[in-house]
């Protein structure tokens, strides 16, 4: 950049410009803005300085006016940003294509991280559906309400946890036996109403496409047009807790606002012919558990059955939304959504979050692990951690990590609140977007 200016007086230094460091796109977007070259005043072409003694008019310039020597370009002013140092650190723009590729990170987890061991899975299960029985007999036993809300707690979590398991089986890294996968998915998944197939192709679709604005499947931001049409009671039913946290059971029937189909109909637009057939089998095991229910609660009371299964459930949606929504929103720093030629599988896959569920991690199977997992669906819940720890020199900034967790993670709280205070909607245009807030909504929360 130009840091001198030619005037009648001879070569004077400009005024240095001090950029105050900021974090975030937004901010860079502005500076640019903002940024021009300071020139001094020297009044209406003749400066008031001497020049070897001699008042400068006798001097005679053919250019009367201050100027830089050169002009830099915009691209010169974008790199003197991008050097700015913020406390001793570079600045970092997480909307920047990675210096790596996603087989560098791939070569740096060690082999046997992607080992799939059946045997090794099938141990959760049981140990899982031990638990969940178990629960369910030591609550019916004590029928107090002492033990109902504590039981109430433990068993939506252990009902989150069986849908990690499917979870896995659904991506394949539960066993390298697509048929165990599907029947042990089957039971899982059926067993607190997911349908699995449904899931699992929806789901893979969500992977294939993380981060992308229109192609993402779950908790993709509204665009401003799509926001702006929906209703007031929607937007406060969107953005305001507990509702959101309730989203699941919706979306499974109508998807998401701004997309159609259903995860049961095997004629929907989420998948194609060949699929229907698997989502037709699902569907039935769903219809199946439904009928069980209903069979339950005239043998042990409808009140009784919503006590054993009926709130626990609620607790495992409500577990399914708030993991799911915080492993793609609510960092301190907003992080970028793509659409067009920006987006690619490693960017989008790199704007997803790692989370610390302190306790709940090993209940829940590491599925705070988030950021490998998404980027490598195939590696086993139990070696995620090592995959990750691996990669992470590799990912050097694009990783992001957690806040670390007390045995409850009740900080998550505080940064769903402000994420759900702040995250609207994302502009209609631009390949490279962030999260923007409508202040009619904050208003009227």
């Amino acid at each position: 950049m130009a840091s001198w200016v030619l005037s009648e007086c001879g070569l004077r230094p400009l005024p240095k410009i001090y950029p105050k460091p900021r974090i975030g796109q937004a901010f860079l977007n502005s500076s640019l803005s903002k940024l021009n070259i300071q020139r001094p005043n020297f009044g209406n072409g003749s400066a008031s300085c001497l020049f070897n003694g001699t008042n400068n008019k006798e001097r005679s310039w053919a250019l009367k006016v201050s100027a830089p020597i050169r002009v830099p370009h915009i691209e010169e002013e974008i790199e003197e940003l991008k050097r700015v140092r913020i406390g001793g650190e570079e600045f970092f723009d997480p909307g920047s294509p990675p210096p790596f590729k996603l087989s560098d990170i791939k070569n740096a987890i060690p082999k046997h991280c992607w080992v799939k061991d059946p045997w090794k899975s099938m141990s959760y299960v049981v140990r899982d559906v031990a638990v969940v029985l178990g629960l369910a007999a030591v609550a019916a036993y004590f029928n107090n309400w002492v033990v109902w809300p504590l039981y109430w707690l433990a068993q939506g979590t252990m009902f989150w946890a069986l849908f990690v398991l499917g979870h896995d089986c659904g991506h394949g890294s539960f066993s390298n036996n697509h048929k165990l996968n599907s029947v042990v998915g089957h039971l899982l998944h059926s067993s607190i109403l997911v349908p699995y197939h449904g899931w699992r192709i929806s789901h893979r679709t969500h992977h294939q496409n993380h981060g992308h604005v229109e192609n993402d499947e779950s908790w993709h931001p509204l665009n401003e047009k799509t926001y702006n049409n929906l209703d007031v009671i929607t937007k406060k039913l969107r953005f305001t807790l507990p509702f959101p946290m309730l989203a699941y059971p919706i979306y499974l029937w109508s998807r998401s606002p701004g997309k159609t189909g259903s995860h049961f109909n095997p004629s929907s637009g989420l998948f194609v012919p060949n699929e229907r057939k698997d989502v037709i089998t699902s569907t039935a095991c769903w219809t199946a558990m439904v009928g069980l229910l209903v069979g339950l609660s005239f043998i042990m009371g409808p009140v009784q059955l919503l006590k054993l299964y009926g709130v626990p459930y609620l607790g495992f949606v409500i577990w399914l939304d708030l993991v799911t929504y915080l492993h793609h929103h609510g960092h301190e720093d907003k992080l970028p959504w793509y659409r067009g030629k920006e987006w690619s599988y490693l960017r989008g896959g790199l704007t997803t979050l790692d989370r610390d569920y302190g306790w709940i991690n090993n209940i829940h199977h590491d599925i705070g692990t988030h950021v490998i997992h998404h980027l490598f669906p195939q590696i086993p819940h139990y070696n995620l951690i090592e995959a990750t720890e691996a990669a992470r020199p590799v990912l050097g900034k694009y990783y992001r990590e957690p806040k670390r967790s007390g045995p409850i993670p009740f900080h998550l709280l505080g940064v769903l609140l402000e994420s759900m205070r702040k995250d609207h909607y994302v502009s209609d245009t631009g390949d490279i977007i962030y999260y923007q807030t409508d202040p009619q909504t904050l208003k009227n929360r």
